[in-house]
């Protein structure tokens, strides 16, 4: 016969112990919030009730006999005082008991209530961001009206939602795009190329020019995405230094002059008064307001006029004074709806053009608008566009901080 062997307690839970906590913690984990807030509201209703009870039953009846005391009762026999001591008793725990349960039940409906109230637009966030990461981005999170942290977090979700449909969009239209604008291109190479292998085209001069334009033209289309895609992620390598936004304006102005004369537009430099000095680099600025002039000048037909406007723009405390450039063409315009758009990657007003784009650059690349933005909001400046409609022209405007004069050094110099 084995002998028996006594496993104590505590030996036993050593021995089983861990499995069972890992269930007891598996179990726990697998409880959703609702189940979890309505544990903890049952709790405290439990610590409330138990407290409840053991204040009532230690205070109570020295409540109780102090008031009998005071009211100047004759003295009962031992039979009364044990009638009444277990008559109070009775009537207090009959009373607890029935309020507590009472409170209990009341709690517990409550408590489940306000669980699934708190729990339900928790669920209703993670399944918009399970559908966002499915690629749903038309998801709208409803605001629970739970209070600001809610509203906060359904809001915030609705604005990833639309960003995140607004990049996606982007996305495909540049996609689109960029496929249009290099289809051109290397068509006409391929054939040219293949007319030259066929002995269609001799290899002449003029073929080869032909080839060289089109390589060019694929050459600057890569180098604009280069640098709208640096200028984007602020990886500009910037120089600034204190510049009148006066001479910023008359050297864009004095290189595309010829261009303006060509085509017989007007091109106006308008500074008064002191011209604002802004901190900022002067060959970037210059590229920026380039291609502003020469999307002005693609869009005003023969014998308009387009103005160069540099002023200064009253400041109050709150909102200190600000260098602007402005840019006004008499040319096409465009509906005020389209403004926030015009400065999206390859965006135009007419989707039929292909590289005369309301948004083409000095390269036509249609991507000028895009670098000009870019490069300003590098400086910490702000660009927009305005227009009343078609052939109504159109005003852009690029507003920069302005450089801060030095103090004037009043101290009186040592003799």
């Amino acid at each position: 016969m084995t002998p028996e062997t006594d496993i104590s307690p505590a030996a036993d839970r050593r021995i089983r112990g861990p499995g069972l906590d890992r269930a007891a913690q598996s179990a726990f984990r697998r409880l959703g919030l609702a189940p979890r807030l309505f544990c903890a509201m049952g709790l405290v209703v439990v610590a409330g009730a138990g407290t409840l009870l053991l204040v009532s039953l230690l205070v109570g009846p020295q409540v109780f006999y102090a008031h009998l005391h005071r009211a100047g009762l004759p003295a009962v026999t031992a039979a009364v005082q044990h009638h009444v001591d277990e008559a109070f008793g009775q009537a207090l725990m009959l009373s607890l008991v029935l309020g507590v349960l009472a409170a209990i039940v009341t709690a517990t409906l409550v408590t489940w209530l306000v669980s699934r109230r708190l729990a339900s637009p928790v669920a209703e966030v993670a399944d918009a961001a399970t559908r966002l990461a499915d690629g749903d981005y038309d998801t709208v999170v409803p605001d629970p009206r739970l209070g600001p942290e809610f509203a906060t977090l359904t809001a915030a979700v609705n604005q990833l939602a639309q960003r995140l449909g607004s990049s996606e969009e982007t996305r495909r239209r540049l996609l689109a795009d960029l496929t249009h604008e290099l289809r051109t291109p290397l068509a006409s190479l391929e054939a040219t190329v293949e007319a030259i292998s066929d002995g269609v085209l001799p290899v002449d001069q003029t073929t080869l020019d032909t080839l060289a334009e089109q390589a060019s033209r694929l050459h600057r289309l890569v180098a604009d995405l280069e640098s709208v895609s640096r200028a984007e992620e602020r990886q500009l390598a910037l120089h600034p230094r204190p510049t009148p936004l006066s001479d910023i304006a008359k050297r864009a102005a004095d290189v595309l002059r010829p261009r303006f004369d060509n085509k017989g537009v007007t091109l106006t430099v308008n500074s008064q008064g002191h011209a604002p000095v802004v901190d900022v680099d002067t060959d970037r600025l210059v590229e920026a307001l380039m291609n502003l002039l020469d999307n002005a000048l693609r869009h005003t037909p023969d014998g308009g006029a387009v103005t160069v406007a540099v002023e200064t723009t009253p400041g109050t405390p709150a909102d200190p004074s600000r260098g602007r450039l402005s840019v006004t063409d008499t040319g096409e315009g465009f509906e005020p709806a389209q403004a926030p758009l015009l400065f999206e990657r390859f965006y135009r007003t007419d989707t039929a053009r292909t590289n005369t784009g309301l948004t083409g650059g000095r390269h036509g690349s249609g991507i000028g608008l895009t670098i000009a933005r870019a490069i300003v909001e590098a400086h910490h400046g702000e660009i927009t566009a305005r227009s009343s409609g078609r052939d109504h022209g159109a005003c852009f405007t690029i507003s920069l901080p302005i450089t801060p004069k030095p103090a004037a050094a009043n101290q009186p110099t040592a003799g």
